[in-house]
């Protein structure tokens, strides 16, 4: 073997499929990959600043959370589906609604949570949902929900991954539903597709953005007030050698006058963020 065949052999070994990919071609498969006891640890921040003026009085309001979640791998059947339970392990909030004094709570440090976030703290440390979802993201079943799957605009606990392999620049969408009241209080159904772009492949980390595209027309100001929440604009970064998710921020930047009345106006500000703190543990589980 030449000396200069061993080095490109040597180079072929240290660089994982998905770079070649990505370097060679501009295309790359993505899908998860979780195994069999693997925990899956998550910081999440979500702030969110409100200031409505109704006949001609502003009120301001203020919710920070930021909490730990986890993903308890339990299983992964012969299709490659992968069932995890979804935990949230620790929470520390706060709201604020306008003159009223500030109600905030650690679940770390605070022993009795606050009235308002008594349905929080029921649910810590156990699995508020078991889900079952397919390499692409795709949920199969969802077991003893006990609130996560309500998405406003805050995107699911996946991302819904495209079927075949995918360049940089290439896009994928994904539709969904929202619901919205007319000004007669009759609830109207929103269709809209969340919009993806892979932006970069670098060093097995594909660079994905999502914007929100309604496509049912919104109609009015009152509508779009309750419209706004519910859409998704933001970056992701998602590991392609290891397939799961590495951060997501999404970010909110809205004003919306005349939804009741013509000196009416909201602006909603806001941004969450979520990323994985360290690489995954493993506990024991049992495959079936």
């Amino acid at each position: 073997m030449s000396t200069r065949f061993a080095i490109i052999v040597g180079l072929f070994l240290l660089f994982p499929i998905s770079q070649m990919c990505a370097a060679e071609t501009e295309e790359c498969l993505l899908r998860y990959s979780l195994a069999p006891g693997e925990v899956l640890r998550y910081e999440v921040e979500h702030l969110a600043n409100t200031n409505t003026r109704m006949e001609k009085t502003d009120v301001a309001s203020s919710v920070r959370t930021s909490s730990t979640k986890t993903w308890r791998v339990t299983d992964v059947n012969d299709a490659g589906e992968m069932t995890f339970e979804h935990v949230i392990e620790s929470v520390d909030m706060s709201q604020k609604n306008g003159e009223a004094e500030e109600v905030a709570w650690d679940s770390t440090t605070d022993v009795e949570p606050p009235r308002v976030f008594q349905r929080v703290a029921d649910q810590l440390g156990q699995p508020i949902a078991t889900i079952r979802i397919n390499e692409q993201g795709q949920e199969r079943e969802r077991l003893d929900d006990k609130g996560t799957k309500t998405d406003l605009g805050m995107g699911g606990l996946t991302i819904p991954l495209p079927e075949t392999p995918v360049k940089v620049g290439g896009q994928w969408a994904v539709p969904r539903q929202i619901r919205a009241r007319t000004e007669k209080g009759e609830v109207k159904q929103i269709k809209i597709r969340e919009l993806y772009t892979l932006e970069k492949l670098s060093a097995g980390v594909a660079t994905i953005t999502v914007r929100s595209e309604p496509l049912t027309p919104i109609g009015n100001a009152k509508m779009k007030s309750q419209v706004i929440q519910q859409l998704s604009n933001g970056t992701l970064r998602f590991d392609v050698d290891a397939g799961r998710l590495l951060s997501k921020q999404l970010d909110w930047d809205e004003t919306v006058i005349g939804f009741d009345g013509a000196d009416s106006m909201m602006e909603y500000r806001a941004r969450l963020t979520e990323k994985l703190v360290s690489e995954p543990t493993t506990r024991t589980a049992r495959r079936k």
